[in-house]
């Protein structure tokens, strides 16, 4: 039998998994929806959500990871042999190609971005008619298809490498430069006048904002960023060596994954309130608004803008290929596990279909707009499935699945290393998986519905 993979060392289990945490939910999601839930109170609340509930999940995914040494359908299938356990496996093999194939066109946003920042075509129109120039893109049929083929095909490069030569390796490399680009950024948001409006805003917490739906969307952030209930922890782990520690390993990432949110926050709101604009303008302040803020900001130095919206959209790109990577690797090892498949051949294979249907994604926008699944455009629905259902669906599944159908002897026995690391925490995160974090998944399906 063919040995598994494993990475080579603790930073790089730290690199790899950081990356498949910190993406788009990080530096594209985290400060619209900061915005719009009331700044440093949502901060709370999703720092609560991360420790709670997240932190479980995370390390739940990850004994069962490395204790099966196999993908997401094998794991179930070996663990918990003879049961329909390895159905909720599969459930979490489909869900994070589900989650690639819309993720993926937003990457290719991010690529297209790049290409225009550095063509210096947001320095050649009036500022006024930047944050039009995202709603003209995303609504063209091409343009934004050539932008998603080009994602995908990057994302396809890296796992076509493997584990050690493809991931590791890019994660090593891709990981420390994206946290020194988001901090040269929020160092240069930071000197903007006026930046100091929104520092306050970070920083000083308005409570009115903290409801039920904010609660929702701080846990659903939480899912969202650190990449839970899709099997890409679960993948990861599963190549991780007997000896490393978890409770290092994914506190590490869980930190890394917080902090850079937080960066990323401080980055681009003192930014957005510097121009004068208003932080909770949704999922294009990305897109929208910070060109526009880098126009303004090298009005008469064309070159500063073209630099620093370059450097932005590199740190953005970098992001959504670590955490796309993670996504993929999922079915690929489901593939060369349980089918024998060749990684080169598993890797095309998923790759086109993701690519396929983040087609009819990245045509909602535009020439497909008016066709309705359930209510909502072909990128809606996919965004609304795996958010709000799929990835608290898998949580609840892992969460379940160590807590109360793994024994406590099995589950201790794999998380303390035999006894020798994390004994005094144990008790904390086996109580946290069998009883906080079901009970708050279970409370964010209720508030779903309801909403």
């Amino acid at each position: 039998m063919k040995q598994r993979e494993h990475f080579g060392s603790r930073f790089a289990v730290i690199a790899a998994m950081a990356g498949s945490a910190v993406g788009l939910g990080n530096i594209w999601r985290f400060p619209y929806i900061l915005g719009e839930y009331g700044g440093a109170a949502f901060i709370l609340l999703y720092v609560a959500a991360c420790l709670l509930l997240a932190l479980p999940i995370f390390y739940a995914e990850s004994l069962i990871g490395r204790a099966s040494r196999s993908d997401t359908f094998g794991a179930m299938k070996k663990l918990a042999p003879g049961t329909a356990w390895r159905w909720a496996g599969l459930l979490t093999v489909v869900s994070p190609l589900l989650l690639l194939s819309y993720y993926s066109v937003v990457g290719g946003w991010s690529v297209e971005y790049l290409f225009k920042s550095l063509s210096f075509s947001f320095t050649d129109v009036p500022a006024d008619d930047i944050p039009h120039l995202f709603g003209r893109f995303i609504s063209s049929p091409w343009q934004p298809l050539f932008a998603h083929t080009a994602f995908m095909g990057l994302v396809a490069g890296v796992v076509l490498g493997g584990v050690k030569g493809g991931i590791e390796k890019f994660s090593k490399v891709a990981m420390p430069a994206l946290f020194l680009l988001i901090l040269a950024i929020l160092v240069y948001s930071l000197t903007l006048p006026g930046a100091g409006r929104g520092v306050e805003y970070l920083l000083k917490p308005d409570f009115s904002k903290v409801t039920a739906d904010a609660g929702a969307a701080a846990l659903g952030q939480a899912f969202f960023s650190l990449s839970l209930g899709v099997g890409t922890i679960l993948t990861y782990a599963s190549y991780i060596k007997k000896d490393e520690n978890l409770m290092v390993s994914g506190l590490g990432t869980a930190v890394s994954d917080l902090l850079f949110a937080l960066i990323a926050a401080f980055a681009v709101i003192p930014a957005v309130f510097a121009a004068g604009l208003q932080p909770g303008s949704g999922p294009g302040l990305v897109f929208e608004t910070l060109p526009y803020i880098f126009h303004k900001m090298g009005q008469g130095v064309p070159l500063v803008s073209t630099l620093v919206s370059s450097v932005f959209f590199v740190a953005i790109l970098a992001a959504a290929l670590t955490s796309a990577i993670s996504m993929l690797e999922v079915g690929v090892a489901f593939l060369t596990d349980e089918r024998g498949m060749k990684r080169r051949t598993a890797t095309w294979i998923l790759a086109f279909g993701c690519w396929a249907v983040g087609i009819l994604c990245s045509l909602s926008f535009g020439p497909l707009s008016h066709v309705k699944v359930l209510g909502y455009t072909f990128f809606d629905f996919l965004d609304h499935l795996c958010s709000d259902w799929l990835l608290p669906l898998g949580g609840l599944i892992f969460t379940l699945f160590v807590g109360w159908k793994m024994s406590k002897k099995e589950v201790r026995n794999e998380f303390t290393n035999g006894e020798t690391v994390n004994t005094r925490i144990f008790g904390v995160i086996y109580f946290l998986m069998r009883f906080v974090t079901p009970v708050g998944i279970v409370i964010v399906f209720l508030t779903n519905l309801l909403m």
